[in-house]
């Protein structure tokens, strides 16, 4: 009897582990199952590598091509700068060149002034006691004379030296011949007994400028000029550039 209650007590012992076992399976995940969780857990994961991978890469090449940009951007400003910089010395060497133009151009300026100066200085240091007259209208001497016109200049003109005792030895209408084609009146030529009287009367003249005769200015007054062709021709030789002062006595 005692046999019989152990072997049935062993044998509910044999039975009751399996019992637990099979109430707890239900609540076990298997193998399988485990790993279908850890693939799709680990296939999530690569795809949110994989988008996020394709968004980097995106934003990177988007990065190089603003960079390229900014290269390409600096590279023009680069040569815009070098070609300004080009321009400004170019202007700055017209600015100097201009300058130096300006300044040889006064410089030459002056020299003719000086050389014009010396060269009436000359002329009026030849021992010709002529004087021209220029703009006279023809036909006024008949009525006065030439020597009374020179006179109403002088008195009108120059009140320092009108009361002198200009003596002319000579006045005419010169060329002698009269031109109706001639557009301009024939030069009077006052012919002075002494050259220091015609110095007397230039000197003044040309400070003056313009002298008025009758209330019409501009008459110029002045030394009459070489009527020998030759004679001319050898003193402009010896002064360069003095032919076309001899050739247009009006450009002193």
């Amino acid at each position: 009897m005692k046999k019989l209650r152990n072997h049935s007590q062993l044998k509910q012992q044999e039975n009751s582990p399996k019992e637990v076992n099979n109430e707890a399976e239900p609540f076990s995940p298997t193998d399988l199952d485990f790993k279908r969780d850890i693939v799709k857990i680990l296939k999530e994961l690569r795809e949110d590598i994989n988008s996020n991978a394709d968004t980097l890469r995106k934003e990177l090449e988007n990065i190089r091509r603003s960079q390229e940009k900014l290269e390409n951007s600096f590279a023009e400003i680069q040569t815009e700068l070098r070609a300004v910089k080009t321009r400004m010395n170019n202007a700055k060497e017209q600015i100097i060149r201009i300058v130096e133009i300006t300044q040889s151009g006064q410089q030459t300026e002056n020299q003719m002034k000086k050389h014009e100066s010396n060269i009436r200085d000359l002329w009026d240091n030849i021992k010709w006691a002529n004087l021209c007259i220029i703009g006279i209208p023809e036909g006024i001497e008949n009525d006065k004379g030439m020597e009374n016109i020179f006179e109403e200049i002088i008195i009108g003109n120059f009140s320092n030296i009108r009361n002198a005792d200009f003596k002319i030895q000579e006045a005419q209408r010169a060329p002698n011949k009269l031109n109706p084609n001639r557009p301009t009146p024939r030069h009077i030529i006052i012919k002075m007994a002494k050259v220091n009287d015609k110095d007397k009367i230039l000197k003044p003249a040309r400070e003056k400028q313009s002298v008025t005769y009758k209330g019409t200015p501009g008459v110029p007054i002045m030394v009459q000029w070489l009527a020998n062709l030759t004679r001319n021709h050898e003193v402009a030789g010896l002064l360069p550039g003095l032919a076309q002062w001899v050739k247009d006595p009006t450009l002193l």
